[in-house]
């Protein structure tokens, strides 16, 4: 479902861009710097308490989604009261209306709160699909549709409220739960703080994932920006695209093993050999064929982004295989903890950007290479002791898809070597991404292919079904998913 309304989304957006201006999608952009902030916490957690929580009462569930009607109108106040001041940040008075109107979106969306982390409690991964699916068709087809009666950048706004609305009935009719007015909060007061660490450690996520573009911004200027976040954007797309729909379904389903050690040792080997599999290859082909695609695809104007593109593409690889990480420690009750490496992650890596920045914008790249393993392993330590997992077993878990990727370097380098520099460039750039797939597949197919199996065999176990599913029991001895 993804995939598919991100091509609609991709066709739609060549329409739109003909129908709005880029001071349109400017003004509607300022406004999203914001709101695009709020989204990910304005529910301060709830969701994620509903779906850890495996014991709660129907009462506790009802008290806890009249909890997030709460959360909405409070940050749909909030967000009213800020907007002059988003707006003056940007000098641009119409900044302010548009957040207005898109703060009334939280009070629409916050009704879906419950019916969407029960419907995630119960793995209904496919009724979530098909909302998120409708969601994405609604609001492209209302945008293009206002765009046309030429409402400008309110075409955008008006659209996200329509969206809103429609996935908040369709949430609303397939997991339909009574609503309770969260008196007597003791009763509700663990899940609360337990919500709260969840959105604390997402706002510290959101400020050390977006450091290095306020220090490449401020230090380096903004054409050295331009040129960074475009090299992010090319490294980071191909395997966010993956660990993102990962990430979606591991916190539900690693809750319902939140209690069986063994499980959740099989799940985190299982899923991060699986995302190794996926993301290491494409991490490894983007960097060694960064120079080749980024003249090819924008030339030498953007000469600039190889090299960060090089070491964040690098860098990407092993931080898709940690998505596993946090939702491990979430999910198995310790939010606090997950809060506490969030906070010491961003202590470490931004005066490691600011460092590098005094080699440009390579040096801040470079800065996630070096930063991100010393960030990441009082994290992984943690997940190690609570899921009895040593480094070693680990590290052999992850060997085969490394493996894979290298053999796969070593022939794409061996290629690059032997063309003749006479050739075109997009046909040796051609060449090179045949010669990467087809090793790597190779080895795969001769080398690893039941390990990848398993992979997709786990994958799709765990979105079976709802609180009756069978349980699923993965033997990685054996390659094999019984349930």
């Amino acid at each position: 479902m993804k995939w598919a309304t991100q091509i609609v989304s991709w066709a739609s957006t060549l329409l739109i861009v003909r129908l709005l201006s880029p001071g349109d999608y400017g003004l509607y952009g300022m406004a999203l710097v914001y709101t695009g902030f709020v989204a990910p916490i304005y529910d301060l957690g709830v969701s994620a308490a509903i779906v850890q929580r495996h014991d709660l009462t129907d009462d506790k569930i009802a008290r806890l989604g009249g909890l997030s009607l709460i959360y909405g109108f409070g940050f749909s106040l909030v967000s009213v009261l800020l907007a002059p001041l988003v707006a003056a940040f940007y000098k641009e008075s119409e900044v302010a209306r548009i957040i207005m109107l898109l703060s009334v979106a939280y009070l629409i969306t916050a009704p879906q709160m419950l019916p969407r982390a029960l419907m995630a409690r119960r793995l209904e991964f496919q009724k979530l699909a098909w909302i998120d699916g409708l969601q994405s068709i609604s609001l492209t087809v209302t945008t293009i549709a206002f765009a046309m009666m030429g409402y400008r950048y309110w075409s955008l706004a008006y659209a996200a409220l329509i969206s809103s609305t429609v996935t908040t009935l369709l949430a609303l009719a397939w997991a339909p739960h009574r609503i309770t007015w969260p008196t007597q909060f003791r009763r509700i007061a663990g899940e609360a703080a337990f919500g709260w660490n969840v959105a604390l450690s997402r706002v510290g996520t959101y400020a050390y994932s977006n450091a290095d573009f306020a220090i490449v911004g401020r230090v380096l200027g903004k054409a050295a920006l331009g040129a960074y976040e475009f090299g992010w954007t090319l490294a980071t797309i191909p395997v966010d695209r993956i660990s993102s729909l990962i990430a979606r379904v591991i916190p539900s389903v690693l809750s319902r093993v939140q209690n069986d050690r063994e499980g959740l040792r099989r799940y985190c080997l299982g899923l991060s050999e699986g995302l190794a599999f996926v993301a290491l290859p494409l991490a490894a082909g983007m960097a060694l064929t960064a120079d080749h695609f980024v003249l090819l695809a924008i030339g030498p104007r953007y000469a600039g982004a190889i090299g960060p593109l090089r070491l964040l593409a690098f860098y990407g690889g092993f931080r898709a295989i940690a998505t596993v990480i946090s939702p491990m420690l979430v999910a198995t009750g310790h939010a606090k903890s997950d809060l506490k490496y969030t906070l010491f992650s961003l202590a470490v890596l931004a005066p490691l950007f600011y460092l590098g920045s005094h080699w440009g914008t390579s040096g801040v790249a470079a800065a996630w290479i070096v930063g991100f393993p010393i960030a990441s392993y009082p994290s992984y330590r943690a997940v190690f002791r609570l899921i009895d997992l040593d480094a070693r077993t680990y590290a052999r878990t992850l060997w085969p898809p490394i493996a894979a990727s290298l053999i796969m370097a070593v022939m794409v380098v061996a290629a690059r070597v032997a063309m003749p520099e006479t050739l075109p460039l997009a046909v040796r750039f051609a060449c090179e991404v045949a010669v990467g797939a087809l090793t790597y597949l190779a080895v795969i197919r001769l080398r690893y292919w039941s390990r990848m199996q398993r992979f997709i065999q786990l994958v799709r176990g765990s979105g079976d079904g709802g609180e009756d599913s069978p349980d699923i029991v993965v033997q990685p001895e054996a390659g094999v998913v019984s349930v």
